[in-house]
Formats: structure tokens, sequence, C-alpha cells
């Protein structure tokens, strides 16, 4: 029982539902193909076809052609060696990321840790020499073919496509006005196009998580093309694009959305790791986590609401501040803030999330959007105290109020903070059992 203690809520709190646990990385991976086959089966439903020639899978042929051509992945055509041009082009910022290739020399400023497949993303001129066709391979269906709630999703996010009748070349056209990079995979192949440079590494690690899954599925993943906005604010406003200007819906892709806007939700990219600010790939992390658990029992631990972050990427951060406990109020709350400059000049050495888990309660609070820090507080055994949310995510909308979290009031937040943390320490057992979900759960608090 305990050893689940740190999953992700799509793995520990909605495990009854999805029947049977699994570790958060499956959960993640299956959402990713299951994410995958209903777009592909959409964009392939408009304008892609099964009649392009294994010739045409090289990134040669990929670059010539422009975006609003649709002729390289609909024309068939004759395998043949072209010429070699007296003067090469220079290279465009387009790589093959999963190309069978002999291991790269040395590289001063890749860790020599990395995988083969990033060490091509990071180069300049990786491309593949000989591509091999991948059969698409029909599902299977599994004795347990039940899926967490938050899978009904999907269908969700992409009806307005289906509505219009599919995915055409306009919209993804339009899709790229904003966009930092594109995906094409190809027979079981990905291709991408970087279109205008990402926030630290967030393209670079988003990518990574899509040849995992091509790994994990192979020859299960249908041909697509996509565009990918890295940046945190949805910008396909529903309103814009009512009655006739539904037929030009940009399906443009990110890590969050919103009530009013139409963006499509991908797991972000820190499941793979955030280098910069030393955060691990989820796998790992949980590892830690579940060891940060166990260190203190939840009886045992501080009661009081617990938060740690960078108050001045948003107005409602800076006013969570002035809950913090002072010599006139005690709002049973203990904010912190970060400095993320000074910790990355320490070391990060107080930025390790596994030693988070020290409280009875946490607060998650948006940034200046949704924040990736939300499924790390859920993973501590905690109840966590939600406020105000404006933004989801790929999972979050599936979270329930009093099962999953407590919400807070926006316009009363200390306040709010202060009788929720009165009452769970008034309630040990009911509080255990929603931080953990889990009928067991007071035995493990308290022993």
């Amino acid at each position: 029982m305990a050893a689940a203690a740190a999953a992700i809520p799509d793995v520990r709190r909605w495990s009854k539902a999805s029947g049977g646990p699994s570790s958060p990385v499956t959960a993640t991976a299956v959402f990713l193909f299951l994410f995958v086959v209903v777009v592909g089966v959409l964009v392939s439903g408009r304008w892609i076809t099964t009649t392009t020639n294994l010739a045409d899978t090289n990134l040669d042929r990929w670059r010539t052609n422009p975006v609003g051509d649709p002729k390289f992945l609909t024309a068939t055509h004759s395998t043949s060696t072209p010429a070699t041009p007296d003067v090469l082009p220079p290279p465009l910022p387009t790589y093959s990321l999963s190309c069978s290739a002999p291991p790269l020399a040395g590289e001063p400023d890749i860790p020599s840790n990395i995988s083969q497949t990033l060490s091509l993303a990071l180069s300049s001129n990786a491309t593949c020499a000989s591509i091999s066709e991948t059969q698409l391979v029909p599902p299977t269906t599994a004795a347990n073919s039940s899926c967490p709630a938050y899978f009904r999703f999907i269908h969700e996010d992409l009806h307005p496509w289906r509505a219009a009748g599919g995915i055409t070349r306009t919209m993804l056209d339009r899709a790229r006005t904003t966009a930092n990079f594109r995906l094409v995979i190809l027979h079981g192949r990905a291709y991408i196009e970087r279109i205008a440079p990402a926030f630290q590494t967030r393209d670079l690690f988003t990518i990574w998580g899509i040849l995992q899954l091509l790994r994990r599925y192979p020859g299960r993943i249908p041909d697509l093309d996509l565009m990918f906005d890295c940046v945190d604010w949805p910008v396909v406003h529903a309103d814009e694009y009512q009655g006739e200007n539904a037929t030009i819906l940009p399906p443009l892709f990110r890590y969050c959305g919103n009530n009013e806007t139409l963006d499509i939700v991908f797991p972000d990219w820190s499941f793979w790791g955030w280098a910069k600010i030393n955060i691990k790939p989820w796998d790992a992390l949980q590892k830690d986590l579940d060891a940060g658990n166990r260190k203190v029992r939840w009886i045992d631990r501080e009661p009081y609401a617990y938060w740690k972050g960078n108050p001045e990427v948003a107005a409602i951060r800076q006013e969570l501040v002035e809950c913090n406990v002072s010599s006139e109020q005690e709002w049973n709350a203990r904010i912190y803030k970060q400095d993320w400059v000074k910790e990355s000049k320490a070391g990060y050495k107080k930025s390790d999330l596994a030693s988070q888990c020290t409280h009875r309660y946490k607060i998650y609070i948006e940034g200046s959007a949704w924040s990736v820090s939300e499924k790390y507080i859920l993973a501590c055994d905690s109840m966590t105290l939600v406020i105000n949310l404006k933004y989801y995510d790929f999972f979050s909308r599936a979270l329930m109020p009093t099962q999953h979290y407590w919400p807070v009031r926006d316009e009363s937040k200390c306040s709010s903070i202060k009788y929720a943390v009165d009452w769970g320490n008034s309630h040990k057992e009911k509080v255990c059992y929603a931080a953990r979900n889990d009928l067991n759960c007071f035995f493990f608090c308290m022993s």
C-alpha cells in the first residue's frame, strides 16, 4: 500500500476506476498513445493517404516541401538516386529523431550519459541514411480495456474538429502562427521542424516523450502532422471560431487549456525531466517521492499548509504570500519564496521535491497560467489545498473537490486556508483518506 504513496493522481487516486493500479509512466504513455491514435484518425480522414512510397520518407524531400504542399504526404514516387548538387544548401532546423545510426563522436556540449537518439536531436545535421518502413499494427483488445476517467477528455478536446468534418491543411497552417515546432510521424518515424525557439528545453523534452511513445508502441502510431506551442497560455479562443470560422479552427497542441479556449492539451515536458532546474523524469522522481513520503508519518507532519514557489510570476501568488505566519496573524500557512537564480548557484540543495512532503497540507496555486508543480504537490501524501483553478492540464479535469483536493476561496485565501487546516486537524481520519484515497490509509497515517 505504501509503495504507491507518491504516485501521481492518474494512478493512485483513480486506480479503482481504471480497473487496477499501474505506474504513472504507463498511464502517461497510454494517454499519449490513445491521444495520438485519435488525432491520426482525424487527420488521415481528411488529407493523408496511404500511397506514400518509402522513397519519400527521407528528410531531403521533406525539407523541400512547404507546409502548405500536401503532395509530399499523398503522392506516390519511384525510388531514384538524386544527383549531387555543386553547392549544398545550408541545413534547415529539421531533424530526424529516430534514426538507426552509429554512435556519435564526442560532443563537448552533450553529456556523455545522454541517449543516442537525444544526441541526434541536439545535433545540427542529424539525418537518416536509410529508413525501413514500419507496418501499422492493429490494436489488440486487452483483458481490461477500461481507461482512467480523464481519458474521455481526449474525445472532448477533439470534438470541434470532428464536428467540422476533420482537420484540413488550412487549419494546420493557421496553427503554425504561434507554434514552436511541427511534428510529422510517417511510417513510425518522427520528423521535427523547429519553427520558433521554445523556453529553455521544453520542446526538446516534449519531443523526447514522443520518441518514447514510438518505442513503446512500435507500429501502432498512425501517420500524422501536428503543430505544438510550448508557451503556457492557451491562445485558440473559442468565440473566434464560431459558425463559418469553424472551418479554419487551428488544431494547436500545448500543455494546458481553459474553458474559453480550444487548445488541445498534452502531457507537459517535465514528465521526461526539467534539467534546467534539476527535476528528474517522473519514473525516477516518483521513487524519491515514495521515499520522502515514508520518512514522516502523516500524523507526525507539521500541522500547517505548505507552499514554496516563485510569487513574482502572478498577482495571485503575491497575495498568497500575505497568508504567511507573522507576529500579528496565524493563518496556518507556511509560505516560502523560491529564488531560482540563488538555487541554481547553490546546486538546488533546498529544492529537492522529495523533501517537501513534511506538512499535512500542501497548497497548489496557479502562476501566470497552469503550473507543472501540480503533479508534484498531489504526489505527496498530504491534503492538497487548491486555490481557484482556471486552467487544466491533461488529467486535472477529472479531479473532484473534497475527494482529491480541498477547494480554497480565491477572494479569501488566508481565512479559507486557516479554516481548512483547523478542520483537518480536528478530523484527521477523513483528511488522511482524502489525501491517499485509501480506505486503509488511517492505519498507515497513524502507525
